[in-house]
């Protein structure tokens, strides 16, 4: 296998990444690795902390928990972390990136679609989720459940990290021209500093257009599937007029109306917001693998939080942005080709972690 050019590192990259030490990943699970990214599992231990922090230049995560630690809890035998509160957890994983690599790190579609704010931090770092070229030392995630209490486990996979050569964004007019040659989206795009997407608020065949957190519920189990009632944590939302309003504080979860499709030498991450299109937050989760939507329509989750104000949302309104960016060269596998990939061909959906 040649050595990765400039772009998003594939599967295969990553793998040879761990062989060299470059990436230390002890026992690692077979699908820990994805097509364009590495799942990060949590450790033994979480640290209930004052508040979210920072290491910042020069200084340790491990010395920052020492000055905020409230307690400490063994994970060992899987422990509940209450929403509202704020905890950090070394990662088993840790890294020593090469000179020319960079990382971006972000929540898994499941842990956003669960309301649950995971970023990670590092030794020296002045930025959530964004690692420098070089960086040697350990990972540790910053677990904020907002909606919901959540139970969680050592290994347990809530943040991915996806590696960088070089510069990998796909401009506008590169967007314009690969979609020309394959529709990158259903109907006409809407291409500006990434490929725009909005909000479908037609009632599906049960008269859904999404679902509310509902704000006292029990906890939701993050280590068992399909293990859990919808009706127990969330609110159907339904509209006979094509608009919802967005209640300050409260969590959606919400479709795209298009269909997206990545294709196999592309990955792509949602931006979590565009500030002029209102008071509201977009997508927690926001990597796209290579494959997504590739012969199998595919329609984006949108994980929407409302701020201060009430807010009018209106079926087709743009909400965000996906950013397209190069692979490094063709990954090994694809979304959804023989892999467990749980939202291939999906449209409006809760976490996996709810029964269907």
């Amino acid at each position: 296998m040649t050595e990765p050019t400039h772009g998003v590192l594939p599967d295969h990259a990553i793998e040879a990444m761990i062989a060299r030490g470059q990436i230390a990943c002890a026992s690692p699970d077979a699908d820990q690795v994805q097509p364009a990214s590495l799942d990060l599992r949590l450790g033994t231990v979480a640290y209930r902390v004052r508040a979210s922090f920072l290491a910042g230049a020069g200084r340790r995560v491990a010395d920052r928990i020492a000055e905020f630690e409230m307690h400490r809890m063994d994970l060992t035998e899987g422990a509940v972390l209450e929403k509202g509160c704020v905890y950090v957890v070394p990662l088993m994983e840790a890294m020593a990136l090469p000179a020319d690599v960079t990382a971006v790190c972000n929540a898994k579609s499941s842990t956003g679609r669960v309301d649950c704010l995971t970023r990670v931090i590092t030794d020296g770092g002045t930025e959530f989720d964004r690692i420098p070229a070089g960086y040697t030392g350990p990972l540790y995630a910053e677990i904020c459940p907002r909606s919901f209490s959540v139970k969680v486990a050592p290994g347990l996979r809530l943040n991915q990290i996806r590696f960088r050569r070089g510069q990998a964004v796909l401009t506008d007019a590169e967007l314009t021209t690969r979609h020309a040659q394959s529709p990158l989206v259903d109907g006409t795009p809407v291409i500006d500093d990434g490929l725009g997407f909005s909000v479908d608020l037609t009632p599906t065949a049960t008269g859904i257009v999404g679902y509310r957190a509902k704000p006292h519920t029990g906890v939701i189990d993050l280590t068992r599937i399909a293990a859990h009632a919808i009706p127990d944590f969330w609110e159907e939302v339904r509209s006979e007029e094509g608009r919802i309003i967005l209640d300050p504080g409260a969590f959606y979860i919400l479709v795209s109306r298009e269909a997206v499709t990545i294709p196999p030498d592309c990955a792509a991450e949602m931006s979590p917001y565009l500030a002029m299109v209102g008071e509201f937050r977009v997508h927690y989760a926001g990597f796209f693998d290579p494959g997504f939507g590739h012969g199998v329509p595919a329609r984006g989750v949108l994980e929407v939080r409302c701020h201060e104000a009430p807010f009018v949302l209106e079926h087709g309104q743009v909400v965000g942005r996906l950013v397209y960016e190069r692979m490094a060269s063709l990954p090994a596998r694809l979304y959804g080709a023989g892999i467990a990939s749980n939202y291939q061909g999906q449209g409006l959906k809760l976490s996996k972690h709810f029964k269907t």
